[in-house]
């Protein structure tokens, strides 16, 4: 078996290596058939490292710690779920998984695109195939994940922190937003490497940069939701290296999917985007260095590591690569088209561009500057959240209110009376919200109070617009309110699944700052019988109780859960002692309040010998709107991404014209 998985990768790497080499010289010479040679062998690496994938599962399943990583990453007592997510919890699995999403992704993006490819952009599987070989290598060379050993009688376990059923989709999801990014990259530098710097490679790319998008910013939320759970402090996003790793590219993505529009609407911005396209590539290789460096110390990374100095180097040849590409071609970039007035739709964008950017940069540097303090000073630093919190807000808002404020702005050229006139009744009703909170008692946090306020002027818009153009539709016959409405969302579905996506962020803003701004937290130490008041709940201790769990040692603090007099339920709280990995871990109890829009979240700090606890019991308020924006956004960027035959057609003949154009 093991040596079924070497010889698999191997092969892959033996057909990438090809696929990079042949396919270069193809496309360099112009020879279509030696392309479709390279393009063959990068399909056949997608089989071959399917394999290795399934001789490591199988392992896995098996439980056999003959392979070093099965028995590092996992126990006979681990349930299976967590033994099959074992695949991408460690190191060499991890890699293997991001070669066969890869190989997986270029090949299918290639086949459908395929005359595009060979025809226009040949450069796109020579490129694709280099990025490919780096995973190829260090698995090969560096990591692989099928070393044996003489097989001990048990492993050593999964760090409890990952049994959790989010972690089994969390890591995964992120791959696929990780490693979906780099087709968009990959047909940019082909655009670029062919000289063919039309918005072909951005029509073939739409999608995966859309679904890319996506994964990466629902499994940033799937991270959040399981921080929130397993990690038993009580908050969502505590700003960690890794967990900012994953949110640079995704903001630089949201840059690139706004900026990109006003490339295809006005021809503008070509050289803005394709360093977008290659910054987002950049900082998601940069998030991989951080989990596999060992250079920072977060629950996410792998503290044992050999790969980081191949990753930065990686890092460095992708960044040298882009750079000299786009200034080679810089003279073909530029556009004609100019920025006509400071009050207009592309305006709007470069200014969301602007803010998405800066706030990317201003996390990276948190993240950076820890590790040039030590390097060049010999003094360990830590950037905590106050910095970022701040940076959040300062450019956080305007980006908010940009989202009320854009689709109300016309293309080219708007006049500020045109646009107040739209925005009026917003912003009255932005305006009462305001005014409301501040009576309610909302003061005590001037960001929340202005981030709700916004929040209000946000959906207001976005219902406006819903709302005007259904009741058009209706207008000119299109029958009664639900056809007009799915007629205007089928019309223009990236515009108005966009606006689903904005109303995403903005329920996002809600729970955030209920969370973050409005919780209430008591700490007390009680005896069986004894109670203890937070907000408007009573909790009454009644003892403890120990179990044998799957694979743990169980021990829950019981509690009777009142509102007044009222007993309203139960939760419980405790630890979890893990005996293959000999670690322990903390077990929340969250009760959930759908009506009051809160959780009542309680950590059991520490249990004593007289039968006593120590508790943490924290209420939040609107916690759950963040979990209920993931959903929403996964529904806006479906909406966005859902082919529209219409907009194909139209595609079609713009660059069949453009073809026989290029042809005479």
């Amino acid at each position: 078996m093991p040596e079924l998985g070497r010889a698999a990768l191997v092969a892959a790497l033996g057909l990438i290596l090809y696929a990079a080499l042949v396919g270069g010289y193809a496309a360099f010479r112009g020879r279509r058939r030696l392309l479709d040679s390279a393009t063959n062998a990068l399909f056949a690496a997608f089989a071959a490292t399917g394999v290795a994938s399934l001789v490591l599962l199988a392992a896995l399943a098996g439980r056999d710690f003959s392979f070093e990583y099965v028995a590092r990453s996992t126990s006979q007592e681990l349930p299976t779920g967590y033994t099959l997510a074992a695949f991408w919890s460690g190191q060499e699995g991890s890699l293997l998984l991001w070669l066969l999403v890869l190989t997986g992704f270029a090949s299918v993006a290639v086949a459908l695109n395929r005359r595009l490819v060979r025809e226009v952009l040949p450069w796109t599987v020579p490129i694709v195939a280099g990025v490919a070989v780096f995973f190829a290598f260090l698995l090969v060379v560096i990591a692989s994940p099928f070393d044996t050993q003489a097989a001990p009688a048990d492993g050593a376990g999964m760090n409890p922190s990952l049994q959790n059923p989010y972690m089994i989709a969390h890591p995964p999801m992120l791959y696929l937003g990780y490693v979906g990014l780099t087709i968009p990259f990959v047909f940019a530098m082909a655009a670029l490497a062919s000289r063919r710097i039309d918005e072909r490679w951005i029509v073939a790319t739409r999608r995966w940069t859309l679904a890319a998008w996506t994964f990466l910013g629902f499994g940033v939320l799937l991270g959040a939701k399981w921080a929130y759970e397993e990690v038993g402090w009580g908050g969502w996003y505590a700003w960690d290296p890794v967990e900012n790793a994953a949110l640079m590219p995704w903001l630089v993505a949201t840059a690139f999917l706004h900026s990109v529009m006003v490339q295809e609407k006005k021809d503008m911005l070509r050289v803005w985007n394709v360093i977008l396209v290659a910054g987002t590539f950049a900082l998601s290789l940069f998030g991989t260095f951080l989990t596999r460096s060992g250079v920072i110390s977060s629950i996410h990374s792998f503290t044992q590591s050999s790969i980081g100095p191949f990753f930065l180097g990686f890092i460095a040849v992708v960044a040298a690569f882009s750079i000299v590409l786009i200034l080679s071609r810089l003279s073909l970039l530029r556009s004609r088209t100019r920025l006509e007035s400071l009050v207009s739709r592309e305006a709007a964008f470069l200014y969301n561009n602007l803010f998405l950017v800066a706030l990317a940069l201003t996390i990276l540097w948190g993240v950076v500057f820890p590790l040039v303090s030590e390097a060049v000073r010999g003094v360990a630093v830590s950037v905590g959240a106050p910095y970022y919190d701040f940076f959040a807000i300062v450019f956080g808002l305007p980006l908010v209110l940009l989202m009320g404020i854009g689709p109300v702005v016309a293309w080219r050229r708007a006049s500020l009376r045109s646009v107040g006139a739209q925005l009026t009744g917003p912003a009255v009703v932005a305006l009462v919200v305001g005014v409301a909170l501040l009576v309610a008692g909302a003061g005590s946090s001037p960001a929340g109070l202005v981030g709700y306020t916004f929040a209000a002027f946000v959906l207001t818009t976005i219902v406006l617009e819903f709302v005007r153009g259904t009741r058009a539709r209706k207008a000119i016959g299109t029958g009664g309110w639900w056809p007009a409405f799915a007629g205007l969302v089928g019309r223009n579905r990236r515009r108005y699944g966009g606006y689903v996506v904005h109303a995403a962020i903005v329920i996002l803003l809600v729970g955030a700052i209920g969370i973050g701004g409005f919780s209430t937290t008591q700490k007390a130490r009680l005896a069986p019988g004894e109670s203890m008041d937070v907000g408007d709940y009573r909790l009454l201790y009644t003892g403890a109780q120990e179990q044998r769990g799957a694979n743990a040692q169980e021990v829950r603090a019981q509690l009777d859960v009142y509102r007044g007099d009222e007993r309203i339920g139960t939760t419980e709280a405790g630890k979890n002692r893990y005996l293959a990995e000999e670690q322990t871990s903390n077990e929340v109890g969250i009760r959930t309040d759908w009506l009051r829009g809160e959780d009542l979240f309680v950590i059991a700090d520490r249990f004593y010998g007289d039968g006593s606890v120590e508790l943490k019991v924290i209420v939040n308020p609107l916690v759950n709107l963040i979990w209920l924006a993931g959903l929403v956004f996964v529904l806006g960027a479906v909406v966005a991404m859902w082919p529209d035959a219409r907009e194909q057609r139209r595609l079609a003949a713009r660059f069949a014209g453009e073809g026989a154009v290029a042809r005479a």
